[in-house]
């Protein structure tokens, strides 16, 4: 089996405004990668820029995808770990179109072996019940939103936080007195408080019952990250400070992070996350399988690989119910509420709608 071409998709999808601590979100700018191989097996592939965190654009992505596809043509697509090595040689980071063609190779070993991407990784379904984000806004739209979330049936929040740190209490205090004392509430401040605030302001958060907090701090202040770890009333978890294995060895070695956050995007693909769970899984580290703004086709990779993660114990899988105004997307994970499921499928089990594609600008190399 040889990969013959790539079909590479500007892949845009227009959202509700979603407002994080370094920006704000109009479309999910993202990137669809289709990798054709010599026997007519297919694999799909998406990733989601997110310039604020990792320093990518959906434009950065398209011009390294025409690079990346000239690269492996002609290559077998079942050797992973080489292709994703040649990748890395010609281009360091670059991580968030790394990891939608390492999910486009991954679709295709497993389509080639008749499974499920679950079961090729060798896992067995179990119930995943995602959180659901909640974007900055005014404390009192907050509230309202988490009531109407809890009023659906969500039992798991995660609240957007890292402006103010008093509007920030402000908004806790308010969504946890509306949802009451039984919704599980976990905070990201996406980088936007010091070192100083966010001492304070997880000191004042905690008599709210909060399961964790990502990301206090810019990641140049990780070398403040242990100090907090020791002294925060709140439990921390590594988001952006942690893109590789490396970095997970790190923060765990130095006493950096309670918990860590998985992203694709940030990863460069499965591949090397599972490398970081191998080393959260050798050290008691529990992990997050996260996410940016992908579709059901990001989000499904995501629920597969999670699946075969013990070590993976909360899920923020909620990336397309965050305001996407289309659904671009066939088959993949569907959503009881907030409990998921995948088809079983070979492979990744989702691909891009044909109608929507028609529209999308697309290279072909």
């Amino acid at each position: 089996m040889k990969i013959s071409h790539t079909e590479i998709y500007r892949f845009s999808i227009p959202v509700e405004p979603f407002v994080i601590a370094t920006g704000t979100m109009h479309f999910a700018q993202n990137v669809l990668i289709r990798i054709h191989t010599s026997t007519g097996i297919t694999g799909t592939g998406e990733c989601s820029a997110f310039p604020m965190i990792v320093g990518e654009s959906q434009e950065t992505c398209l011009v390294m995808a025409r690079a990346f596809a000239t690269i492996l043509k002609g290559k077998d697509p079942l050797e992973i770990p080489d292709r994703m090595n040649e990748l890395q040689d010609y281009a360091a980071h670059n991580n968030t179109i790394k990891s939608a063609f390492d999910m486009a190779l991954f679709d295709i070993a497993a389509k080639a072996a008749g499974l499920p991407l679950y079961q090729y990784l060798g896992a067995v379904p179990r119930s995943i019940e995602t959180d659901i984000t909640i974007g900055i806004d005014t404390p009192e739209a907050m509230a309202a939103t988490a009531l109407h979330l809890k009023e659906q049936g969500c039992s798991i929040i995660k609240i957007k936080v890292g402006k103010d740190i008093h509007t920030d209490i402000e908004r806790v205090r308010q969504i946890r007195h509306a949802t009451g004392p039984d919704m599980r509430l976990r905070l990201d401040a996406n980088q936007g408080w010091s070192f100083d605030d966010a001492l304070f302001a997880l000191g004042k958060l905690s008599a709210f019952d909060i399961e964790f907090c990502e990301q206090p701090m810019r990641t140049w202040y990780d070398d403040k990250l242990p100090e907090l770890c020791a002294n925060s009333a709140v439990k921390i978890m590594a988001d952006e400070s942690c893109y590789n294995h490396h970095d997970a060895r790190r923060l765990i070695n130095a006493g950096a992070t309670d918990y860590l956050n998985i992203k694709f995007s940030k990863s460069g693909g499965i591949l090397e996350a599972q490398k970081i769970h191998e080393i959260a899984l050798q050290t008691g580290t529990k992990c997050m399988m996260g996410g940016m703004l992908e579709t059901r086709i990001g989000m499904s990779a995501c629920l597969h690989f999670a699946l075969s993660c013990p070590n993976i114990i909360f899920f923020d899988l909620d990336t397309c119910l965050l305001g996407h105004k289309k659904n671009p997307v066939t088959g993949g994970v569907t959503y009881n509420s907030f409990v998921l499921t995948l088809p079983d499928t070979p492979g990744i089990g989702a691909d891009a709608d044909p109608e929507f594609l028609k529209d999308c600008e697309s290279w072909i190399i």
